[in-house]
């Protein structure tokens, strides 16, 4: 027996209908409660509701690979992602994407306050981000040609730039080519991941990138949605959740029950009929 959830665009309704919650995804997956956060049938939901609303998160930051490169670079590694985009768009606005720039021009832009819905925020690391950025900048202005067949092929090559390693790689090849190849893992895909069963719980980002990425490629092939929009779907929705976080926290311990992350707020944003 299947499982419907519905999708309002309008005045009109779409209906999804999604495998049984006893169904394997994939072996020893199963697809779990379209409203239980966070089953393999929640992700698919959340990802084909935003198609059909017209709300599929856009991943590209920049206009060219050398603003992709500097805007990923100046996110992720305890850098909000608010305060990375404030900060690329400032340091584009002054003009140091459109030629060669030295680190004391990069970092005297980067110590200056970000105005962030009204409020002054300082930017972090300023001076570790701008020694890596004027380096990768300038391997890239003196590359003549850029390997760009496919996203894993991309995000080997960018390996080599100083400040990117696997999940700022992907994160760059992801952006710039659309890629399916590769996945941007952290955090809280990782956890998300481990709670609906489709990571090994042994396994760790820093020590086994590429086998939870292989992991990750498997199951999106086996829910058939986008690696791309599967991955950019569950770092939104949990990183725009502190509450998500500590609820996974607390399930992921020894000693809670796995029901702790049972019904979240996937009844807010889908009916089940």
């Amino acid at each position: 027996m299947s499982q419907v959830a519905s999708v309002h665009v309008g005045a009109a309704r779409v209906l999804i209908e999604l495998p049984a919650p006893s169904e394997e995804a994939m072996p020893g997956v199963t697809w779990g409660l379209v409203d239980a956060f966070p089953t393999p049938a929640y992700w698919v939901y959340q990802v084909m509701a935003r198609r059909f609303c017209g709300s599929v998160i856009r991943s590209r930051l920049g206009a060219n690979l050398i603003e992709e490169v500097a805007a990923c670079i100046l996110g992720g590694h305890g850098i909000p992602g608010r305060v990375g985009v404030a900060a690329f768009n400032h340091l584009k606005l002054c003009g140091l994407f459109s030629r060669p720039s030295s680190e004391t021009e990069l970092y005297a832009q980067l110590l200056e306050p970000l105005n962030i819905d009204g409020r002054s925020v300082r930017y972090r690391f300023a001076r570790q981000k701008s020694k890596y950025l004027v380096a990768a900048l300038r391997i890239l202005y003196e590359e003549a040609a850029v390997p760009i067949s496919s996203g894993r092929e991309l995000r080997d090559w960018l390996l080599r730039l100083p400040g990117a390693g696997f999940k700022t790689a992907s994160w760059i090849a992801r952006n710039y080519l659309d890629a399916d190849d590769v996945a941007i893992l952290d955090v809280h895909v990782l956890r998300a991941g481990r709670t609906a069963g489709f990571f090994s719980p042994e396994l760790t980002v820093e020590r086994d990138y590429l086998a939870l990425e292989t992991q990750f490629l498997k199951f999106s092939r086996a829910v058939e949605v986008r690696p791309s929009e599967l991955d950019a779907v569950i770092w939104y929705e949990m990183a725009s959740s502190p509450a998500t976080i500590r609820r996974l926290n607390r399930s992921q311990s020894p000693s809670a029950p796995r029901s702790d992350v049972r019904r979240s707020h996937a009844r807010q944003v889908c009916s089940i009929d």
